[in-house]
């Protein structure tokens, strides 16, 4: 697990330079709101947009993950708790008037750029 990437994994890269492109700004790695211990991986705090790049394997995506067969013990509350983490961070932050957006490591980066690009244009400035 020490070899996952926390942070600018090549899908981060690739997004954040499409969406930079574009003229967005956005701070990076950042809590969203204080007193929240999670960090999106894209925020853009004047809009209360919140990015989050889940990959398939640590956010279990329906399309993609298949549990360990070995240390499912380990494996299991694991995975789950992290599902369970990403709907409390979701809630919290919708509850705070954000917008959370989340995207799998398997999407386009060019069609999760246009989607970024669509909510942070529409969302009002300075709440």
């Amino acid at each position: 697990m020490v070899a996952n990437r926390g942070r600018d994994t090549a899908l981060e890269l690739a997004i954040r330079s499409l969406v930079h492109a574009r003229g967005l700004r956005y701070f990076v790695s950042r809590r969203p709101l204080k007193g929240l211990r999670r960090t999106a991986d894209m925020v853009f705090p004047g809009r209360r947009v919140a990015v989050f790049l889940d990959g398939c394997f640590w956010h279990q995506c329906p399309e993609h993950f298949h549990m360990p067969a070995t240390n499912r013990a380990y494996w299991e509350p694991k995975i789950a708790r992290n599902v369970e983490r990403d709907r409390e961070t979701d809630q919290r932050l919708t509850e705070a008037d954000w917008r959370v957006l989340r995207f799998w490591e398997h999407e386009d980066p060019a069609a999760v750029a246009d989607r970024i690009e669509r909510v942070v244009r529409e969302s009002a400035v300075d709440h």
